[in-house]
Formats: C-alpha cells, sequence, structure tokens
C-alpha cells in the first residue's frame, strides 16, 4: 500500500502543495503534476544530468532526490529562469547564440549547472569548467559549444567583455 505525505516547496517562484508517493522521485512531481517538461528522464540512475533543477540554488539531479525531500525547498526548472519580463536568461541565449543546442534532450540540465556555476561568481579556467560541466551527457557531442557558451556568460558577467568575444 503506498504511502503518501503532502509536500510543501517553491517551484519557479510559486509555493505549492502537493500529496506525493514517498517513493516518488522530483523528476516524477515535476512532470507528472506541474508538467515541467524540462527536466527530463535519462538514465534515472544520476549518470546524465538530464534531470538537473537547482535546489536552494544547487544542481542536483533530480531523479535521485524524492519528492518529501523537496519539503521547504526552493526549486527551479528551466521554466523558472527567464527574466521577469518574460527574455532569455544570459544563459539560455548564450546556448542558443553558441550553437549549443541540438536535439535539446541534455540543454536544460547543462544550463541549470551553469547557473550555479556562473551565480557563483568565480572565474574558473577550463578545465575547472570542464570539471564542473562533467555530470551531463550530450548525445549529439555539442560539448564545446556548450563550454563556449558557458564560458562567455562567465567573463561577461565578471565584466571581461572583449575577453569573452575571444574566446573560440
Amino acid at each position: 500500500m503506498a504511502q503518501y505525505k503532502l509536500v510543501t516547496c517553491t517551484i519557479n517562484g510559486k509555493k505549492r502543495e502537493q500529496m506525493v508517493d514517498v517513493r516518488a522521485s522530483l523528476t516524477d512531481m515535476l512532470r507528472n503534476n506541474y508538467h515541467l517538461t524540462s527536466v527530463k528522464k535519462g538514465c534515472e540512475v544520476g549518470e546524465c544530468g538530464a534531470c538537473t533543477v537547482l535546489i536552494d540554488g544547487e544542481a542536483v539531479n533530480s531523479c535521485l532526490y524524492l519528492a518529501v525531500w523537496a519539503e521547504g525547498k526552493n526549486i527551479i526548472t528551466l521554466e523558472g529562469l527567464m527574466n521577469p519580463d518574460g527574455t532569455l536568461s544570459d544563459i539560455q541565449k548564450a546556448f542558443i547564440d553558441e550553437t549549443a543546442i541540438q536535439c535539446g534532450f541534455c540543454t536544460p540540465g547543462f544550463i541549470l549547472t551553469a547557473t550555479e556555476i556562473l551565480n557563483a561568481g568565480i572565474e574558473y579556467t577550463d578545465d575547472e569548467l570542464r570539471k564542473l560541466l562533467s555530470g551531463h551527457l550530450c548525445r549529439c557531442t555539442g560539448y564545446q559549444n556548450i563550454f563556449r557558451a558557458v564560458k562567455k556568460t562567465m567573463l561577461r558577467r565578471l565584466g571581461k567583455d572583449a575577453e569573452a568575444e575571444l574566446v573560440k
């Protein structure tokens, strides 16, 4: 017999309450109850990063995170990254500008991880950036374009626009 628990959390800026099966993953809650389809079901074992969301600012594989653990948490999905005026965030725009979107399956997870990286306000080395992004699998092998989008956005946020334009 399934057990259910009421979970109250904030999803993309809106307070939400939902009765969930205590065995359900956060991926399932976000997709099935809130229709947030940017949260992808990939490997379901925490290896591909397609299900990545931000929980209290930290990138997390939602397939490994039980929905009941979301109690009191602030969750952001790709749908919640847009600016208040409805325009794309700088990292979303960079993915488009750098052609870092191919099939799009891995894109939401990469963008959310990139958001955590960029929000740190640190200038990472190329090796550090690659390591920070390494928890994601891109089947279309768009890694170079993804890396370039994240690096350029990092540099722009740090006020290094001229350096960003030199990134190849």
